[in-house]
């Protein structure tokens, strides 16, 4: 992997954290949209506003046909038209962009996100020597209490670092190096711009402007609170394991998602 196009910033910890955008007021740029239901982490669905030919399904690019890597998405007229400024947003730092989609998710627990942990597939056909696929995420509700989950080790919390989401916070993620996934705690669907960008001097550029940061304090929480969500993820694999053994199916733990 060491052609690859990277961002410097991002090798200490696989992300970096902007400056807080202005949130957008206009809750329908998101609300007024069609969502269709997709595989990620917890209940979601997904709103695309670019797909690899333009329509409003989210799937990777490198299983269409002719199939290629997650860049030179296409916008999608009918929801672009509804969402102007969030398309502005993820055309903002003018690196490629491939999917481009606005995510719904609903309320889940610590343990949820925890056993949701996932990578994302973000490179699959994507030659050498051009840029990485990253993604940007920002949110557009205004969750502060919710959190951004990211681990180097899903297995491991001690590598565990975990970012509110107040509304306009911005963070690109090497998403196909970290674990991640969101705990949301609230009482209402938390919406976020989620856009897979290509690394190379225009994004470094983007980044630069906004003050990123590779490192952001963590929030602390209870360790029993820890504890007891690393034994139900381990419970609920161990479930999973035993249901798919039960009718002749083996059980292998996921690698990437293609959220």
């Amino acid at each position: 992997m060491s052609g690859y196009v990277r961002l410097p910033i991002l090798e200490e910890t696989g992300y970096v954290v902007l400056d807080r955008a202005e949130p957008i007021p206009d809750a329908e740029q998101w609300t007024a949209l069609e969502y269709v239901r997709w595989r990620s982490s917890g209940v979601t669905r997904f709103a695309p506003l670019a797909s690899f030919a333009g329509e409003v399904e989210c799937n990777g690019f490198w299983n269409q046909t002719p199939p290629r890597t997650d860049k030179d998405g296409v916008w999608v007229a009918s929801q672009t038209a509804e969402a102007p400024e969030l398309v502005r947003r993820a055309r903002e730092p003018g690196a490629g962009v491939g999917r481009c989609r606005v995510i719904e998710l609903q309320p889940n627990t610590y343990a949820d996100a925890v056993y949701n942990l996932h990578l994302d597939d973000n490179n699959r056909l994507n030659p050498t020597d051009t840029g990485w696929v990253v993604r940007g995420l920002e949110n557009l509700t205004d969750d502060p209490d919710s959190l951004l989950i990211l681990r180097a080790d899903r297995f491991d919390p001690a590598t565990e670092t975990r970012i509110p989401l107040p509304a306009g916070s911005r963070v690109i993620v090497d998403t196909q190096r970290l674990w991640h996934a969101v705990w949301h705690r609230g009482t209402t669907p938390r919406y976020a711009l989620v856009t897979s960008w290509e690394s190379g001097p225009e994004l470094a550029a983007y980044v630069d402007a906004h003050h990123g940061s590779p490192r952001a304090e963590s929030v602390a929480l209870d360790p029993r609170l820890v504890d007891d969500a690393q034994h139900e993820m381990h419970r609920r694999i161990e479930d999973r394991r035993l249901a798919l053994e039960a009718v002749g199916h083996a059980y292998e733990l996921p690698t990437m998602s293609e959220a």
